[in-house]
């Protein structure tokens, strides 16, 4: 899961590979499914921008929740910013 997140990265940013948002959030999803927080917090803000994916708050924000509920700081932020500026929740 880990190097599945790192391979996400490295397709989202362009290092070492052509940059490619579709490839980056295949990569994140595998690591995701299998609980990686990074790779949950990083495929939530592609669901967030619509970067590679159709643009989903919900589904960023569900992201963000499982990232942030293993203590991932950013995700926490990034929810925290959702649901004050009303994005994805009610």
């Amino acid at each position: 899961a880990d190097a599945q997140s790192w391979l996400g990265l490295m397709y989202s940013l362009g290092h070492g590979v052509t940059q490619n948002d579709v490839e980056a959030c295949r990569w994140y999803r595998l690591a995701a499914e299998q609980g990686e927080p990074w790779a949950q917090y990083r495929l939530g803000m592609m669901y967030e921008k619509g970067c590679g994916v159709e643009q989903d708050y919900a589904e960023a924000l569900r992201l963000f929740r499982l990232a942030a509920d293993q203590g991932n700081a950013l995700a926490q932020l990034n929810l925290g910013a959702m649901y004050g500026e009303d994005r994805g929740v009610e």
